[in-house]
């Protein structure tokens, strides 16, 4: 009986023994194999021919058409267009108060912001036209906004911005930081 439970205890050391082994030279690290599976990768969707609706609580309130959009998974995710974009803004009563066309777009979704850049340009409905190299524009207050040269062109006013402006989407409301240009004045600002 002493005999055979030494056998068993030899047996086991040694199965130990060989097992600890295996895994000892199994044990090796591969840096090529870490790096790949540590490295942080940049994750992205495409997608041609956008037709996409944004709406608030059931109403719409923009549509975007674009050729070619490419949405990029990181830290920040953003949807961008290379291709150039075209956005019909909506009013209360669903009717196109504004458009706009920009060469190049990027739309940070955590932010609800949008960069655009490249001959933006943005018509109201009365043919209003702001035309500016480069614009942001904020979904949640349905502001524009740049730091750029900007030019807003009406039937009687030519003003040109010479570093930037803020502006309501429906460009009912404009600010220039610093205007340039002849712009006409009613008398009734002065009866005031």
């Amino acid at each position: 009986m002493i005999n055979k439970k030494i056998y068993l205890v030899k047996i086991f050391f040694t199965a130990a023994i060989i097992t600890g082994c295996f895994l000892f030279i199994s044990c090796e690290n591969d840096t090529k194999k870490i790096r790949d599976w540590t490295e942080n990768k940049t994750m992205s969707e495409e997608a041609r021919s956008i037709v996409s609706y944004l709406s608030d609580h059931g109403v719409m309130k923009a549509k975007l058409t674009a050729s070619y959009m490419l949405r990029v998974l990181t830290d920040t995710v953003y949807l961008e267009f290379p291709h150039s974009l075209h956005i019909d803004f909506f009013d209360s009563t669903g009717k196109i108060d504004t458009r706009m066309d920009a060469e190049y777009g990027k739309y940070f979704e955590s932010l609800n912001k949008a960069y655009l850049r490249g001959n933006v340009v943005v018509i109201n409905i009365k043919g209003d036209t702001l035309l500016t190299p480069e614009l942001w524009w904020d979904q949640n207050t349905a502001m524009f906004f740049t730091d750029s040269v900007a030019q807003y062109h009406t039937s009687d006013k030519h003003i040109t911005g010479g570093k930037g402006l803020r502006a309501t989407q429906d460009l009912k409301s404009i600010i220039f930081k610093y205007p340039t240009g002849p712009v006409l004045v009613t008398d009734s600002l002065y009866q005031q």
